[in-house]
């Protein structure tokens, strides 16, 4: 069912697509010759200067879309200027998520919880997807196969759970996986030929791993470019079968 491998003139969407993982998806498509249109959204133009300059590199091959995943009017707006260019969309990948930011880091203990903490974990990293989810379903109902991919984590598998800690993005990653689960069995009766998949990229040389990569084994941080290409041989080699499931990097898939 790959859509990699068919001929036809691909429209793919990437939410989160101005930096890390989400810009190299981008950068990777632009490369495909069948290739319609890749939109890619962003959150702030301060951090969006590659991603544009990128779209005046390409300007008949990519469209920035400025979209805040917290606040639901501002995805029906991105999603409607998607529209003005297409009814179909063969690919929609959500790379947002926050691990830290400034004060806002990862909880040790119980005694580091606060409220507004854990909305925001959830609000970014679970609620944004199944949004994104809910208003993208209509450009992937059509008569070609499509996949809704979600990046996820293997912190957020309960079962995996082993060291604690982290509640906040373990939770949000957990919710993440259950929406996207959801979400898998209404596509299947609603958009059949659409594979919904929650992806867990392995440590990544980005800002939101930064903080945290000495602890990880030698071999084990990957260049963006090599996340992508890993990420994309699973989703080229995804069948009907697969649909809501939880792979792994390296194409096993993991426990919920």
């Amino acid at each position: 069912m790959s859509i990699f491998k068919s001929h036809i003139p691909l429209e793919i969407l990437i939410v989160g697509g101005s930096s890390g993982i989400g810009l190299e998806f981008v950068h990777h498509f632009l490369q495909y010759p069948n290739l319609n249109h890749l939109y890619a959204t962003f959150h702030s133009q301060d951090s969006a200067n590659k991603l544009i300059s990128l779209s005046q590199k390409y300007s008949q091959k990519l469209s920035p879309i400025s979209m805040d995943i917290t606040a639901e009017k501002s995805i029906e707006k991105g999603i409607k200027e998607v529209s003005k260019k297409t009814e179909t969309l063969h690919l929609v990948i959500y790379c947002v998520g926050i691990l830290h930011k400034d004060e806002f880091q990862p909880e040790k203990s119980l005694k580091q919880i606060s409220e507004q903490q854990l909305l925001t974990y959830f609000q970014i990293n679970s609620i944004g997807a199944v949004l994104i989810a809910k208003h993208i379903l209509p450009f992937l109902r059509h008569s070609e196969h499509s996949i809704f991919a979600a990046i996820s984590a293997k912190v957020g598998s309960i079962e995996d759970n082993f060291l604690g800690g982290w509640y906040g993005y373990r939770a949000s990653k957990a919710a993440l996986n259950m929406l996207m689960k959801t979400t898998s069995i209404e596509y299947s009766r609603r958009s059949p030929k659409t594979v919904v998949v929650a992806l867990h990229p392995g440590t990544t040389d980005t800002e939101l791993s930064k903080p945290f990569q000495k602890n990880v084994p030698q071999g084990k941080l990957f260049s963006t470019t090599k996340t992508v290409n890993q990420l994309v041989q699973i989703m080229k080699d995804l069948k009907i079968g697969d649909n809501g499931k939880f792979f792994s990097w390296d194409g096993t898939t993991l426990p919920w």
